[in-house]
């Protein structure tokens, strides 16, 4: 296939931050085919109430209000089984955002114990808010980047086991083990996958820091049990780019003396998973994985916004498109995911 029609896509993990970073990002979620996203809560300070969900829903709405913003709130202490019960109330939040402590960016106020969240989860079941999860285990003598992922699969079987109607999502695979893990779990259990990671292993981000994300890209049969998942027509995954844009300076280390985990996708999200999903020869069954599974899984229509998310892009190999360079100005530059590259090409249809 050269070229293929589709639904605007869903993606259901993006990073839009706030700020001048949110009104240089929130215009190019459109330019990569994408009419609603699942918008992560890792600001700072974190989302950790209904009122401040809101309010950042109101300030994305002022920017682009074509794009449909699904809300989440961060796992922290604050969250309790009357914030859950307060957040289904509304027509914005979703679901509940869980990442390790310090493991990440802005992640400082993250978990430490599941446990202590088992009321949290409880009321999630009962009021059907989903829980995402930044499934990777803090770095100790047995852990690293390279098996972080791997080691925090119990929990999930544990979670999973304790609150068998809670859906789950396990935010960006990067591993074969966590793609048969969550094949095993039941229904409410999901992943998503990102479009980064269909393309990286190891040898990219090593000497690359704009391909330097967490969890990082592992070995390549790992990236080839991503890609076989993403174009297997099976509905527990689908997208989620983790579209995490940080300044250049932050991304090269002269900013802060490290490099910012994070990879930015978001002008060209579905531009370059039909350029991965050719590549395996499967263009056939993008459909699924970027417009049809999220949006099942999430309940779109159920939950009342089917109505408002819509529009049909047309994709196509030929002439395609290059990558620009940076995107931004000034000290708010940033540089996208294969800057320079040829890739599919995508319009809007009229």
């Amino acid at each position: 296939m050269t070229s293929i029609e589709l639904p605007a896509a869903a993606d259901f993990h993006v990073h839009l931050r706030d700020g001048s970073m949110m009104e240089t990002v929130v215009p190019t979620i459109k330019k990569g085919g994408v009419s609603l996203v699942y918008v992560m809560p890792n600001l700072v300070p974190p989302i950790t109430t209904v009122e401040q969900a809101l309010s950042y829903h109101a300030r994305l709405q002022a920017i682009d209000s074509s794009v449909t913003y699904m809300m989440t709130l961060y796992l922290s202490p604050e969250i309790t089984p009357a914030v859950i019960a307060e957040a289904a109330k509304t027509n914005e939040i979703f679901g509940v955002k869980s990442y390790p402590k310090g493991l990440t960016t802005n992640s400082e106020s993250g978990v430490v114990s599941y446990t202590q969240y088992y009321p949290v989860f409880a009321a999630m079941e009962e009021h059907d808010l989903v829980l995402n999860l930044h499934g990777e285990s803090p770095s100790s003598e047995t852990t690293t980047v390279l098996n972080a992922e791997e080691t925090f699969l119990p929990t999930l079987f544990d979670i999973h086991e304790k609150f068998p109607k809670l859906r789950i999502v396990l935010e960006h695979c990067t591993t074969a083990a966590a793609v048969e893990a969550v094949k095993k779990c039941g229904p409410t259990v999901a992943a998503t996958i990102t479009a980064h990671h269909l393309y990286l292993t190891i040898d990219q981000w090593a000497d690359n820091p704009h391909c330097f994300c967490k969890p990082v890209a592992k070995l390549p049969s790992d990236r080839a049990a991503l890609v076989k998942a993403a174009t297997s027509g099976n509905p527990k995954f689908f997208l989620g780019t983790d579209s995490a844009p940080h300044p250049k300076s932050a991304k090269v280390g002269t900013a802060t003396g490290k490099t910012a985990a994070g990879v930015f996708t978001q002008p060209y999200a579905v531009q370059y998973i039909a350029t991965a999903f050719d590549r395996a020869g499967r263009v056939d069954m993008l459909k699924g994985f970027a417009c049809d599974f999220g949006r099942a899984f999430y309940k779109i229509v159920e939950k009342g916004l089917g109505s408002k998310d819509g529009g049909v892009i047309v994709l196509s190999k030929d002439p395609g498109v290059v990558v620009v360079d940076t995107i931004g100005a000034g000290e708010g530059v940033v540089v996208p995911f294969h800057a320079g590259e040829k890739i599919w090409g995508l319009q809007w249809k009229a």
